[in-house]
């Protein structure tokens, strides 16, 4: 029976899965895709969980089971994810830990709150950009000006997205599906195949391959535009592998 439950899709839920592969430790792994799934350690301590779940069906799953602590390691901007998994676990009364990215300093470009103002600040050239912020904020993007023209769009294989860009306006030509992390090299390659002179991407961290993005637009000379991360509060990978070791070890 699982005594902790990682909510993941991401680098660090795939370690943190892997940790307690290698320390013996029992733990449901939840994730939205099979692919997601495929990503596990093929262990007899760990068990899948694959599905989208909303607020209800969370307070369902941790009621089904003897968990002893719930681990959010969702990505840093799936902030409803994260906010329907903290009502859940009040609702049961389940002990709730998230698991926090270690900070990245933008080294350069400009930061942004919102991708309603990264739009805004599109709209003020005619300059072309490759968009690498997520499948999930595609829509907020039609509103720059001649966007089928001017953006290249890199999100992951999955989902249904090429129709959806397709539903979007978004030509299929300026749509890079393809699953990261992605080298130097290989971002250098989707700016100039964008024929970009504007990155837009997310204040992810090191596991989301800032630094990689980052440094390709740098040689390239491309305009960096960071969506700001959201401030949280938690525990980093290791503060949380120290944890559990000690606690179900």
């Amino acid at each position: 029976m699982s005594e902790v439950l990682i909510f993941g899709g991401t680098t660090e839920g795939r370690l943190l899965a892997e940790f307690c592969a290698e320390k013996g430790i029992r733990a449901a792994v939840s994730v939205t895709t099979d692919y997601g799934a495929g990503l596990l350690p093929q262990s007899d301590y760990i068990r899948e969980l694959i599905g989208n779940l909303d607020s209800v069906k969370m307070s369902n799953l941790l009621n089904s089971d003897n968990f002893s602590v719930v681990i959010d390691a969702t990505h840093p901007f799936a902030r409803n994810v994260s906010a329907n998994l903290r009502t859940a676990c009040d609702e049961v009364g389940m002990r709730y830990i998230r698991l926090i990215r270690d900070e990245k300093i933008v080294p350069h470009g400009k930061l942004f709150n919102s991708i309603s103002e990264i739009v805004e600040c599109l709209n003020q050239s005619d300059k072309k950009a490759l968009i690498t912020t997520g499948g999930n904020s595609l829509a907020e993007y039609t509103k720059v000006r001649n966007f089928q023209s001017r953006l290249t769009v890199r999100i992951l294989p999955a989902n249904g997205a090429a129709k959806r860009c397709s539903e979007l306006g978004f030509n299929a030509e300026n749509v890079i599906l393809e699953k990261g992390p992605f080298t130097v090299q290989q971002n250098i390659e989707h700016i100039k195949k964008a024929g970009a002179e504007i990155l837009v991407t997310k204040e992810s961290g090191e596991a989301g391959g800032f630094p990689e993005k980052a440094e390709a637009a740098s040689l390239c000379g491309a305009e960096l535009l960071t969506l700001r991360r959201p401030a949280e509060i938690g525990k980093s990978l290791n503060q949380i592998e120290h944890l559990l070791e000690t606690e179900f070890k």
